[in-house]
């Protein structure tokens, strides 16, 4: 585990932009869809709107939001990965979607493009910058008046447990919390964005907490198996595991999924709806 090499931060994404990411991205969209779609109603996201994605990725977000907002709205999406934004583009074309403008920018280091937007979305994003406090300021900044900002972010990461307990999953999931802290980010940024917003002149409509018990049948329980299958070469990759204690851990895990009756407790996180006061 940690310790085993050097752990050095990286200037990528710490859990990558390579091909397998992409696609492990479009699953965990697809699990989280429908939740997403339900905070976006809550936010009164809306034909003619424009919308900003803060971090969108490969875009599976934007997509879905690209359609809520239809011909007469926009979607403009930032990110820093051009993998990324090169999967997001040919998807724009598959679909034939002409109302969605992709930013390349560093949240961190760049300015956000000169847009006034309707609302905002990020999910997942905040966890891994460096400066959570100042980019939030800078996508509250680009809202209309009116604007409104909705949030998935994790308030408790280490929620993600299973039941029976399983030693080897929770050596996985303290990885991964140190992977990211070491790279700048916190897991539990959830726990200041209603307070800073409230800094910035918002006010909370909602904050609601979402955490889920799965079987391995559930599609959240595949998007986590899916993680821990991914996520583990990019932890031995930056050198928080070694190849073969993340053999073991995978090996505990199918050991899970295959025991009768197995949860899993997914990782907490926090829906934040705000609005300008």
């Amino acid at each position: 585990m940690a310790g085993e090499r050097r752990m050095v931060p990286t200037k990528d994404y710490v859990l990558g932009t390579h091909d397998a990411e992409i696609e492990r991205l479009g699953l965990q969209h697809r699990a989280w869809r429908q939740r997403a779609l339900d905070a976006w109603h809550t936010a009164g996201i809306g034909v003619g709107q424009t919308v900003l994605d803060v971090g969108c990725g490969p875009g599976y977000a934007s997509l879905d939001l690209a359609e809520l907002v239809g011909a007469s709205g926009r979607i403009m999406a930032i990110d820093k990965s051009e993998r990324f934004l090169g999967a997001f583009d040919a998807a724009c074309r598959q679909r034939h979607l002409h109302n969605i403008i992709a930013y390349r920018a560093d949240l961190d280091a760049d300015e956000f493009p000169e847009v006034v937007a309707d609302r905002a979305w990020c999910r997942w994003v905040f966890a891994f910058v460096k400066n959570p406090r100042a980019v939030l300021s800078r996508m509250a900044a680009a809202l209309r008046p009116d604007g409104v900002i909705v949030l998935h972010e994790y308030f408790d990461y280490s929620t993600w447990r299973a039941a029976p307990p399983c030693a080897e999953l929770e050596e996985f999931v303290s990885a991964v919390m140190a992977s990211w802290r070491n790279n700048g980010g916190e897991p539990d940024v959830a726990l200041w964005l209603p307070h800073w917003l409230e800094e910035l002149g918002y006010e909370i409509r909602s904050a609601r907490p979402i955490v889920d018990v799965v079987q391995p049948d559930h599609l959240s329980w595949t998007w986590l198996a899916t993680f821990v299958e991914v996520g583990r070469a990019r932890l031995v990759e930056l050198g928080y595991l070694s190849p073969g204690h993340a053999e073991s851990i995978w090996q505990a895990f199918s050991q899970l999924q295959a025991t009768p009756g197995a949860r899993m407790i997914t990782p907490g996180v926090l829906e934040i709806v705000a609005a300008r006061r």
